[in-house]
């Protein structure tokens, strides 16, 4: 990764902050996207005490005019881009005769037009360097979950937009990867809509199950630097696709005694 440029959405916090910090202590220059002042000082501050090269971008990826800037910045600051991360995203828990529908336009605008977005003003820059186009997804983008529907829904568009894009761009050699982390100790389930779209707070899943965001950016600069298509995390989620896959019938039924006993608070 050593002089790679790489563009990370949502990078101040989880798993965009750690992935972040793994890019750059393997020697690639940052760029990072983000809409909090104080979360992109801090992380402006951690990637100088460890000397990597970097930029910070206040932006909002579901504003076409934002991403569009976060990749001139970049590029201006550089000189290339090679490496794009679409990791910016918000979650729901709410059931959907619950939910207020402009919490569904939300979700869809920031976690799959933010992709768009981002990928479109990026994709020449990434085409010129046959570099890695990469989407932050999730285990809902493979299974629908239940009091997740506008999240499912966001992913399922996301991996549909990706994998359209990676047939486009095979005989330009650019690789595109799907990274489904599974439940992760992260502060997009905290921050996550609830129906009315106010932030939940705190999440009540067991976080000491989780795999760290620490964890996963590992995984995933591994998986970039392998070119591969698909990375699946954890134990739990590689059954989940699995199970959907082959047994449907069973996978829906599994899901959701999984989440009357994880999350008592929903009426399943």
């Amino acid at each position: 990764m050593k002089d790679k440029v790489v563009l990370i959405t949502g990078g101040t916090s989880g798993i965009g902050r750690a992935t972040a910090l793994a890019f750059g202590q393997a020697g690639a220059h940052v760029a990072v996207t983000g809409r909090d002042e104080a979360r992109l000082r801090d992380i402006a501050e951690e990637l100088t005490w460890l000397g990597v090269r970097h930029v910070v971008i206040r932006a909002d990826v579901g504003v076409e005019a934002d991403s569009r800037r976060a990749v001139e910045e970049t590029v201006a600051a550089f000189g290339r881009l090679d490496i794009l991360i679409n990791n910016a995203g918000i979650s729901m828990r709410a059931l959907f005769r619950d939910a207020d529908l402009d919490v569904i336009q939300r979700l869809m605008q920031t976690n799959f037009f933010g992709t768009v977005y981002t990928t479109k003003f990026a994709l020449p820059h990434i085409t010129q360097a046959k570099g890695s186009i990469v989407g932050i997804s999730s285990i809902a983008g493979y299974r629908g979950l239940p009091g997740r529907t506008g999240y499912s829904a966001s992913k399922f568009a996301m991996h549909g937009f990706l994998e359209a894009l990676r047939t486009e761009l095979l005989p330009q050699q650019v690789h595109v990867l799907l990274a489904c982390p599974g439940f992760t100790a992260s502060n997009i389930r905290n921050t996550a809509l609830a129906a009315d779209g106010s932030q939940q707070g705190e999440s009540p899943r067991d976080e000491q199950k989780m795999m760290s965001s620490e964890e996963v950016a590992q995984h995933l600069i591994d998986a970039v630097r392998q070119r591969r298509r698909d990375l699946v995390l954890t134990g739990q989620g590689k059954l989940t696709v699995f199970l959907n896959k082959w047994l449907p019938g069973l996978a829906d039924k599994l899901v959701l005694n999984h989440f009357r006993k994880e999350e008592p608070d929903f009426k399943l």
